[in-house]
């Protein structure tokens, strides 16, 4: 028998030693969302070279397959899979997680850039990103095992000037911004007695070599800010100082009176330079440019002068038909603007004597007015009582940018140089200081304090601080811009060389 046995194991050919081998993932319910493959013969005539090694198998251990392809139905059984969810989300150990976590941020910006996918802060894995693909493997459904997902268009193209290629995302956190805090109260507080209570008036100016003008009844006071020293300019006697206004370089100071004349003073001496008359009414308001000095007055005209020639004034422009309540030089001296108590806002040109635009959108005096340092031909200007409104005008195109109802009148504008904002002062009936962001206009604070109508503002040389003046006969002192961002030599003020004498 034992040769008989042997006879015969040796007449067939031999069966194999090594069975077939077979992935333990595989063996339970399918490696991969793939069926088990079928198991080999071990009978007929196969080679040897059929068993020598066993093949190939990548581990794909840590790859989310559903990323690419699309292998089930949402909560989908059966079919391809046979095990009740995707294979991407096992391992071959037992079933445990191994993909990494959906909600992770930096997979969920790869998914958003790279993928299309508007996912949100508190997107997991199986909610709607999955059940928006088309198709499924398995169910009877007839559809292929892979299905290639086609990105969806995103919402808005990128721009082809963007500085980086990955779009700002709302899922990733924000710069903060330090908010700046503005103090609610002033920081000093100066009596004023006789400052008087007219809104047609400008009796407060600060000069660049900080010294503080005030002009209260007859005498014109200057206060420095560096030493607190309040000093006695002139007297007029019999006449009342209606207007005052700085050079922007230098220490002369423009002084208007109740009898139409302008008077030109060095302040640093305590002289009287000159006197200039040309008006048959009260100077209510002056404005520099250079060596130009422009007066506005109760007559309805304005003067052009040039503190260097001769005569009182070069010009005279007509224009408004009541009182020229308010003057203001653009930076760069190529535009003047003027409002007046007939509600009339106009342009001029420093070479001519007709207005270059005319706007009539305001409904009261227009004595607010404010060029802005930050871009070229941008005015503000603001009505009185009836009107309320601060207005933007695009000089440069001739065009009326926005308007903005604040409830109050409108006394005075001063627009920031260290940041895109602008204060203003208001009168009846809520007499308070207001700080706004452009172009938002977005109150940034809201000061109170006066109890009368805050008819005088003025900004220190710094751009800091803010002096304001009502006819409560007191003078606050508030700190309300930042710090000036500190500049190179190469990096000079924009408008340096208009203010530059020859």
């Amino acid at each position: 028998r034992q040769s008989g046995f042997l006879q015969n194991a040796h007449s067939r050919p031999l069966p194999s030693m090594e069975p077939p081998y077979t992935p333990p993932s595989a063996r339970s319910s399918g490696w991969g969302g793939f069926s088990t493959p079928p198991s080999r013969s071990s009978g007929g005539s196969s080679s040897k070279a059929d068993y020598t090694g066993d093949r190939f198998i990548p581990t794909r251990r840590g790859v989310n397959l559903a990323e690419q392809f699309a292998l089930l139905p949402e909560g989908g059984s059966g079919g391809g899979g046979g095990g009740g969810g995707s294979g991407a989300e096992r391992s071959g150990d037992g079933g445990a997680a191994t993909t990494p976590r959906d909600d992770d941020p930096y997979n969920m910006l790869l998914r958003n850039e790279l993928l299309g996918d508007n996912v949100a802060v508190t997107s997991r894995r199986g909610s709607g990103r999955h059940g928006a693909r088309g198709g499924s493997a398995g169910g009877g459904s007839g559809g292929s095992l892979f299905q290639y997902r086609v990105s969806p268009a995103r919402d808005a193209p990128a721009s082809p000037f963007s500085l980086s290629p990955v779009e700002a995302d709302p899922m990733l956190p924000a710069a903060r911004r330090t908010q700046r805090k503005i103090p609610s109260v002033p920081y000093k507080v100066l009596d004023a007695p006789a400052l008087q209570d007219d809104f047609y008036l400008h009796l407060v100016d600060w000069s660049s070599t900080n010294v503080l003008a005030v002009g209260l009844g007859a005498c014109v006071y200057l206060w420095s800010a560096c030493t607190s020293k309040v000093t006695k300019l002139c007297d007029l006697g019999q006449e009342t100082v209606t207007s005052v206004c700085w050079a922007q370089r230098g220490t002369h100071l423009a002084v208007g009176t109740s009898v139409g004349e302008v008077q030109v003073w060095d302040a640093a001496k305590a002289s009287l330079l000159r006197t200039m008359g040309g008006h048959l009414g009260r100077v209510g308001t002056l404005s520099w440019s250079g060596p130009s000095l422009s007066s506005g007055s109760r007559d309805r005209t304005i003067c052009m002068r040039d503190v260097r020639s001769a005569p009182p004034f070069t010009s005279q422009l007509v224009g408004h038909k009541q009182e020229v309540c308010g003057l203001r030089w653009a930076h760069d001296g190529s535009q003047l603007a003027s409002g007046g108590n007939d509600n009339k806002l106009f342009i001029w040109s420093p070479h001519g004597t007709s207005p270059l635009l005319r706007f009539s959108d305001h409904t009261a005096a227009v004595k607010a007015l404010a060029w802005s340092p930050h871009q070229n031909g941008l005015l503000a200007s603001g009505g009185g009582t009836a009107d309320r409104c601060i207005r933007f005008w695009n000089t440069q195109t001739a065009t009326a940018l926005s308007a903005l109802d604040t409830g109050s009148q409108v006394c005075n504008l001063c627009w920031s140089c260290t940041v895109n904002e602008l204060v203003s002062s208001h009168g009846y009936s809520q007499n308070q200081i207001v700080v706004w962001r452009y172009s938002s206009m977005a109150k940034v604070a809201t000061l109170s304090g006066h109890t009368m109508r805050v008819l005088y503002l003025a900004l220190s040389p710094d751009g800091q601080t803010v002096v304001s003046g009502a006819g409560d006969e007191t003078l606050r002192f508030w700190n309300v811009f930042p710090q000036a961002r500190r500049t190179t030599g190469d990096e000079a003020a924009p408008f340096s060389r208009a203010y530059t004498v020859r």
